[in-house]
């Protein structure tokens, strides 16, 4: 090891802030590296739901309403929104169950403190992490979907992206809200959470079906926006409308993010 290499890791954090969360990212590269299994294992559920709902029930359906009012069958529905929801799985996941066992019970973040790293570096690097998760899960649902002829837009290209944005949105205030948590029973209200957001924001069935009371709790809640984005990239409705969503997962994932990092500097550093 060089004196300047000796140099840098002695630094105080303050000096470089914003630039070692990725030493957490390579952690865990790392560790996962001899769990893959784990890391894999959440890709299938949402193919399933595509094979027994999209795919299965898909041929009782028919067509269905899809942005603009243009007429879709049932799979081209259903894919995007799986993909929306393959995004939000993987970005929550990483940052609350596994967030909580290593800042309750493995003390890993309380170790991290004791290098150059801060809080706001633990803060960005496992929100990127979990980013990167579900950027994975993405990548392989959009294979999946090329393989069905589920794309029918050159505007998926930016899928991609769009997942990203919806995962930071997830990943972020999914950390926010591990750091108020005190014990795994509370990991109930995240499933509590999660479910509904899955099954009714627009992921099977149209907007239009639901009562109006239950429309505009709909039109409020994060995936829906994820869902109505990457179902029109898919189709190529694309205006000026769509910005509304990606202002409002940015604007989630900021929040988010702020509130993880006041959160873990009172938990580390009092």
């Amino acid at each position: 090891m060089t004196p300047a290499t000796d140099l840098l890791r002695i630094t105080p954090a303050a000096a470089f802030r914003g630039s070692r969360g990725r030493r957490l990212v390579e952690r865990n590269i790392m560790v996962y590296r001899h769990s893959w299994m784990i890391l894999v294992s959440g890709f299938f559920e949402p193919i399933f739901y595509l094979l027994s709902i999209g795919v299965g029930i898909g041929h009782l359906v028919g067509k269905v309403p899809g942005p603009g009012g243009h007429p879709l069958d049932y799979r081209t529905f259903v894919a995007p929104a799986l993909l929306a929801a393959s995004s939000m799985n993987g970005a929550i996941y990483d940052s609350t169950m596994n967030v909580f066992f290593k800042l309750k019970y493995a003390k890993i973040y309380d170790a991290i403190l004791a290098t150059p790293l801060g809080v706001d570096d633990v803060a960005r690097g496992e929100i990127t992490w979990a980013l990167l998760r579900g950027f994975l899960y993405s990548i392989a649902f959009l294979i999946v979907m090329l393989g069905f002829g589920l794309i029918h837009s050159a505007w998926m290209i930016l899928a991609l992206p769009a997942s990203v944005l919806i995962g930071f949105g997830f990943a972020a205030v999914g950390m926010a809200a591990t750091s108020y948590m005190k014990s795994w029973q509370d990991f109930e209200f995240v499933q509590l959470a999660v479910l509904p957001l899955f099954l009714l924001s627009t992921t099977f069935y149209p907007l239009a079906t639901y009562p109006r009371w239950l429309q505009l709790v709909t039109e409020c809640t994060p995936l829906y926006h994820g869902v109505v984005l990457l179902r029109a990239l898919n189709v190529g409705a694309v205006g000026p409308g769509l910005l509304v969503h990606v202002v409002y997962f940015a604007v989630l994932g900021v929040a988010g993010m702020l509130v993880a990092s006041r959160r873990l500097g009172r938990l580390l550093l009092t």
